[in-house]
């Protein structure tokens, strides 16, 4: 299987999708937020929560693209080829997942490095270290629900899905605009999505406090349901090969 991410990796990094809109669009955006007066509040509190947001924002874009890219593949008949070889749909699905969050790691270090060389953000190592590790596991079940529209649809259409997903997940979670300032209604649910509790954890950090047990919860949660989707998709897009 390290072949196979290996063959991954490499092909991801010729790819000039992703390093536009992992990274480019990510960074423009939270620059843009930040210095075009488009956050509200204090500009040094601003900062460090729109720099966890696009970041989180930026690390979910990329898991997503992954999928995208394998819906193209598909389409190139790249699964068929797999099916061939010794790799079982469990290590295939492992196999895109551990590539979806290597290639996130550039598009949240991207939006950190901009926060501390332009915006001036300062934390302590402890809280850079805890924030960076909670940014890029969070990404897993982006990775799979990516992966899982990759396997079900064709490559036009798991692009737009995929964007659009990322889209709504990233205002409904407040990556963008804090969700306190949503209405109601919103802001509960808001508070079950993926986004605002894989952010949260990060934000919670940053602002000197600690993940809560509630949003670990959701956010697993969230994973095992894209991992058994992302699986089914596996299953059912082998079967499509096969006919």
């Amino acid at each position: 299987m390290l072949g196979y991410i290996a063959l991954e990796l490499a092909r991801m990094r010729r790819d000039v999708t992703f390093l536009v809109f992992g990274i480019v669009m990510p960074v423009t955006m939270y620059l843009l937020f930040t210095n075009a007066g488009l956050t509200p509040g204090d500009k040094e509190i601003a900062a460090l929560y729109a720099m966890v947001g696009i970041a989180a924002y930026g690390g979910m874009g990329a898991a997503f693209n992954n999928g995208t890219g394998l819906a193209e593949d598909r389409a190139a008949g790249w699964l068929r080829r797999l099916r061939l070889t010794p790799l079982s749909p469990v290590a295939v699905v492992a196999g895109k997942t551990i590539t979806g969050t290597v290639i996130v790691v550039p598009a949240i270090a991207a939006v950190l490095a901009a926060g501390v060389l332009v915006n001036g953000v300062r934390l302590d190592a402890g809280q850079w270290l805890a924030i960076v590790g909670l940014l890029w596991a969070g990404t897993v079940p982006f990775t799979l629900l990516g992966l899982g529209n990759g396997y079900l649809l064709t490559g036009q259409s798991a692009a737009l899905v995929n964007f659009a997903a990322s889209l709504l997940l990233a205002v409904g979670g407040g990556l963008w605009l804090p969700a306190t300032l949503f209405p109601g209604w919103l802001r509960a649910i808001s508070a079950w999505t993926p986004t605002a509790n894989y952010a949260d954890m990060s934000w919670r950090i940053a602002f000197g406090g600690t993940p809560t047990p509630g949003s670990v919860a959701i956010l697993l949660g969230w994973t095992a349901v894209f991992g058994a989707y992302a699986a089914y998709a596996y299953r059912r897009a082998g079967r499509s090969a096969r006919a």
